[in-house]
């Protein structure tokens, strides 16, 4: 090689590893979360799930709805999966478990829907 491909290469990789970066982070700006629930409170930190690299591989999406109990000062302090795919649905638990609520008068029950978007 002469000195002109060795030079390119760095910044080919560098390229590449940018472009895998942005990738990342538009499918994870696509994944939707969305809260309903009977108490209907507003989210105050949201964690967003991450993809799991299994469910990339086998092409694995979809919608996953979850039940998350949470208490007066906001924490979720359990999640029932109501519906979706297996795999998907333990990363939505856990990012539900970690997310937090605003204050409320009493235990509510709210239901979480989260969209894990098709990936070619």
């Amino acid at each position: 090689m002469d000195q002109k491909d060795c030079s390119s290469r760095p910044a080919a990789l560098s390229w590449a590893h940018w472009l895998l970066k942005s990738i990342t982070f538009l499918i994870l700006l696509s994944i939707t979360i969305q809260a309903h629930g009977e108490g209907k409170r507003a989210i105050k930190a949201r964690v967003m799930p991450v993809y799991p690299e299994i469910a990339k591989r086998m092409k694995i999406f979809g919608l996953v709805k979850i039940e998350a109990t949470v208490d007066p000062e906001g924490k979720v302090t359990t999640v029932k999966v109501l519906e979706g795919n297996q795999i998907l649905a333990v990363a939505a638990e856990e990012s539900v478990k970690k997310s937090r609520y605003e204050p409320g008068a009493e235990v509510t029950t709210e239901e979480v829907e989260i969209n894990f978007p098709r990936i070619n």
